[in-house]
């Protein structure tokens, strides 16, 4: 059984759905409070699962269309920069 057909499904999906508000936001301040809780794990392993989720959090508030590249392309166009192509346009 292949599974990588179905996360690409999952990928698709989300990629077509709606920003909800505060959507980033929520996300960032979740793996910010798991960040913070790594210190209060006894074990090694768990610090490290921890710091993992916190990590994979964080990152998932900072990629998409609704986080930091938004708000990055915001301010390119505020200051009046030249867009970059897409990463998978080859023109």
């Amino acid at each position: 059984m292949d599974i990588r057909p179905w996360i690409a499904a999952l990928k698709e999906a989300d990629a077509r759905r709606a920003d909800l508000p505060g959507e980033h936001l929520i996300v960032l301040a979740t793996g910010v409070l798991l960040l913070m809780a790594t210190g209060r794990s006894r074990s090694l392993i768990g610090r490290a699962l921890i710091a993992a989720a916190a990590g994979a959090f964080i990152g998932r508030a900072a990629s998409g269309t609704g986080g930091v590249a938004r708000i990055a392309a915001m301010l390119e166009s505020m200051r009046g920069a030249p867009r970059r192509p897409p990463q998978g346009d080859a023109s």
